[in-house]
């Protein structure tokens, strides 16, 4: 059964993770792109290959479809933001790479994003304590019996 307690720290996660999404889609917003334009940006970015991702990996990055990626990098491609380019070993697959200009835009949010996480981090640590330490029968990494149990 589900304690008050942890319903109550569910909620506090919950309502910090939608304040972060928020506050995230504003910083967007104020460096010119929509936060589905950063958040490809950073798909294409953080891909670990460094031919960039295809449009079927940038939308399980993005959990959309891939006609909706199409969309989306023809309008971030009309943007300046990312171009295409053929694969050189499978001229059928289509990869996704940053330009100069969507670069240096996902460059400066990305370091806004970095200092914000990390005044999180203190606040963030200490609601996975309590939740780990509320509820040990729920199977959180790293749970301890509480001191009330």
């Amino acid at each position: 059964m589900v304690s008050n307690n942890l319903y109550t720290r569910l909620l506090v996660m919950r309502t910090g993770l939608r304040r972060f999404q928020r506050w995230s889609e504003q910083q967007a917003r104020a460096a010119g792109l929509t936060p589905t334009q950063h958040q490809l940006l950073l798909a294409v970015r953080g891909h670990s290959d460094q031919r960039g991702p295809t449009i079927g990996e940038v939308a399980d990055y993005l959990l959309l479809r891939h006609h909706s990626v199409v969309g989306l990098v023809d309008r971030a491609e009309g943007a300046g933001l990312v171009l295409r380019e053929r694969d050189p070993d499978d001229h059928r697959v289509v990869r996704v790479r940053l330009t100069n200009p969507g670069a240096a835009r996902l460059e400066a949010l990305a370091a806004v994003h970095v200092e914000e996480l990390k005044r999180l981090t203190r606040q963030m640590s200490t609601l996975w304590d309590g939740l780990v330490s509320v509820q040990p029968a729920h199977g959180f990494p790293g749970s301890r019996p509480s001191p009330d149990t």
